[in-house]
């Protein structure tokens, strides 16, 4: 320092001689510099030991070492990687709170009238069954062969997956699934058939879902009402019924074995397609059942002596026809389907069963010769309740239905309404008319023997189908009222006015013609035909029933007598002596189309009336089949077998209009006039039959829809 003025000290910044220059100075702390390194430094040396020696080189990890910390570190990355892909897919799925197990589609159950099963309808193809109801030998088949640990795990089975990739691995191939059955009824549920590993984790999270949230013989009764067998069926009631034709908890031990046995590939397995692969999958089964402790051995034994085979429904595939039917017009009754239902029928199976065959019978043995490929058949209760409906040939080759569906020149069938509107205006059987050629407009009809009688009755007539006289008659009469006859009666299709009417020109279809018979049969009274009795919710709620109902007295009585007795006439010397029954009392009337393209028969008694026609779906020509050939072998076939334990009964006012009963006649031949007298029993003149008007009102809201839905009314 220097002093400077006034005795102040200046600073002074030059390095004393003999000292480094600070340029030169290396300033940084050392450890022992930094604050609080005395303490430590104090510490040290109090405590200080002699110095160790420098320490060994690590040594390296073994090979098996590393290899063991490898597959640690990787199972840790494993187990975080899978449970970010459990997690991300479990995103893709609704929350879990939101679950719900998916409503089991509607199945309406179509019985019969003896309470059989006609056929199941809906997504399902059967009802929902308990698993109360089934034989505990049925559930276990499915466990046995589908998942044997099913009651240990809790929806997944690694000890399954383990032994199922083992026996793959040495059967070279896939040879075993190791899916649950908690899993696969999670795969119906909620997920699709796709086979991929995203579809496989989320169903391993729904399977535990499950477990968490049901019972497992909940899961297994879920499981046993929506796995797929095959041929359209869902459940192992759906499969029961289509393949063995009963219940399913009447089916037998080999039978369970075969349905436990088709889940694994149901197409393929299907007893109605490959019945030797269906009964190989059904012994596998067994086996795995004796092994489990599940099926006794002698039981075991048993069923594989007798395997299952599948069995046909009475009725045959000709119900479907009826099925089909009901469905039509079901939601008429009863409106939207909401929960399983049971629809009660008319359709007595034996009855449909013999119609089926008889229909068929005749076709295989004929038609190739006739050249005649189609055919249906109707039968109705008097009172319009159908007791069997064939809509076709074969219903696995065509669902069209001939019987509701196809409408087809009627020919002579439809000269009943001619004859029956002359005798309302006063002619009787016994009036004479004139068979002779006729030109009407240029339009000159011909009898199908191209030959004329002369005067002949209208009793022989209508017998002999002679088609001059019913074509004078229509125009005698007047074609509307002919159309009006007719439609009174129950005939619904569009028909034309016009001279041509009277030979069955105006198309209409099987089932309406032999409705509109049925009034003849019951004694005057119009029907409305019908196949639903009652539809009841499988708590046995009703939700429809039928009330009486029809379209009242459209004939005459006495009208009715004289019309029963000339179609009498027709089996006693006419067109239908093939069709005739020793015994019983009968009526009805052949009929053939134009160039032999459709050809029928409607006939009846007093407690049915049955109606058949013949043809080919194109239009195309037969080789002359008429109503007196094939259809009136095919009703004689059916009520042989539907009238074998009827009582014989008169047809109503038949007898006092019969052949040589007295009554009076004395119309002129040709003359347009009017039968003057007509005679009783007693020889006491009556006033000739009127037309009878429908009663007012109609028929019921449901009978109407009935009838525009079958026959387009209002359209």
């Amino acid at each position: 320092m220097a002093k400077g003025r006034g005795g102040r000290v200046e600073p002074k910044f030059d390095t004393p001689e003999g000292r480094p220059d600070p340029a030169d100075l290396d300033l940084r702390l050392t450890r022992g510099d930094r604050a609080g390194a005395s303490v430590a430094r104090a510490k040290s040396a109090r405590g200080k030991k002699p110095a160790a020696p420098s320490p060994r080189p690590r040594r390296r990890r073994s090979l098996l070492g590393r290899l063991v910390y490898g597959l640690v570190i990787l199972g840790i990355w494993g187990a975080v990687a899978l449970a970010g892909l459990i997690a991300y897919h479990a995103s893709q799925l609704p929350p879990i709170d939101q679950l719900a197990v998916p409503k089991r589609p509607p199945n309406i159950a179509i019985l019969a009238s003896d309470g059989s099963l006609l056929a199941n309808r809906g997504e399902t193809g059967g009802r929902t069954v308990a698993i109360r109801e089934l034989p505990p030998y049925l559930p276990r088949a499915f466990v046995a062969i589908e998942d044997r640990r099913f009651y240990g795990h809790l929806g997944i089975d690694p000890i399954g997956i383990a032994r199922a990739v083992a026996q793959n691995l040495t059967r070279r191939g896939v040879a075993q699934g190791g899916s649950t059955l908690t899993q696969q009824l999670a795969k119906n549920l909620f997920l699709t058939q796709e086979r991929t590993a995203s579809r496989k984790i989320q169903e391993a999270i729904l399977a535990l879902w499950l477990e968490h949230t049901y019972s497992k013989d909940e899961i297994l009764e879920l499981y046993l009402n929506r796995v797929y067998f095959g041929a359209g069926a869902y459940g192992v009631e759906a499969a029961a019924q289509r393949y063995f034709a009963k219940p399913a908890k009447d089916v037998t031990l080999a039978e369970a074995a075969m349905l436990g046995g088709l889940v694994q590939a149901p197409s393929r397995l299907a007893p109605n397609r490959n019945l030797p692969a269906a009964q190989a999958r059904a012994a596998q089964v067994l086996a795995a059942m004796q092994e489990l402790g599940f099926a006794k051995p002698q039981e075991v034994k048993l069923a594989l002596d007798k395997p299952a085979k599948p069995n046909r429904a009475k009725g045959g595939g000709s119900a479907n026809y009826v099925a089909d039917l009901v469905m039509d017009v079901l939601d008429d009754y009863v409106g939207k389907i909401e929960s399983d239902v049971t629809v009660s029928t008319t359709v007595d199976p034996t009855l449909q069963a013999a119609a089926e065959k008889a229909l068929v019978d005749e076709l295989n043995q004929k038609g190739a010769r006739y050249n005649v490929a189609q055919g249906a058949v109707v039968a109705m209760r008097p009172d319009g309740a159908v007791r069997a409906l064939v809509g076709g040939r074969d219903y696995a080759q065509s669902q069209f239905n001939r019987a509701t569906t196809a409408k087809r020149q009627p020919g002579s069938a439809f000269k009943p309404f001619v004859y029956l509107a002359a005798v309302e205006r006063g002619l009787t059987p016994d009036t004479v008319r004139e068979d002779s050629p006729v030109t009407l407009k240029g339009w000159s009809p011909e009898n199908y023997t191209r030959s004329y009688a002369g005067p002949v009755t209208l009793r022989d007539a209508l017998a002999h189908s002679l088609n001059t006289v019913a074509v004078k008659l229509g125009v005698e009469v007047g074609p509307k009222a002919v159309v009006q006859t007719a439609q009174r009666l129950g005939i619904t299709s569009p028909l034309q006015a016009n001279a041509s009417i009277a030979l069955g020109t105006s198309e209409v279809t099987p089932l309406e013609l032999v409705g509109a018979y049925a009034a003849f049969a019951n004694g005057g009274n119009g029907v409305i035909p019908y196949v639903i009795t009652s539809v009841k919710t499988t708590d046995g709620k009703t939700v429809y029933k039928r009330s009486p109902t029809g379209l009242g007295r459209v004939i005459d009585p006495n009208a009715v007598g004289m019309m029963n007795a000339m179609l009498h006439e027709v089996f006693v010397s006419g067109t239908a002596k093939k069709a005739d029954i020793p015994g019983l009392d009968l009526a009805g009337k052949t009929g053939t189309s134009q160039d032999f393209r459709d050809a029928w028969f409607v006939g009846y008694s007093t407690s049915l009336v049955a109606g058949v026609w013949l043809g080919n779906d194109d239009g195309e020509a037969t080789k002359r089949v008429s109503g007196g050939n094939l259809p009136a072998e095919v009703w004689n076939r059916f009520m042989t077998t539907a009238l074998r334990n009827d009582k014989v009964a008169a047809l109503p006012g038949a007898a006092r209009w019969r052949r040589g009963t007295g009554t009076v006649a004395s119309a002129a031949p040709d003359q347009g006039g009017i039968g003057a007298v007509i005679g009783d029993l007693l020889g006491e003149p009556q006033a000739p039959p009127r037309p009878v008007a429908p009663p007012r009102g109609g028929p019921s809201r449901e009978d109407r829809n009935f009838l525009e839905r079958l026959f387009g009314l209002g359209d």
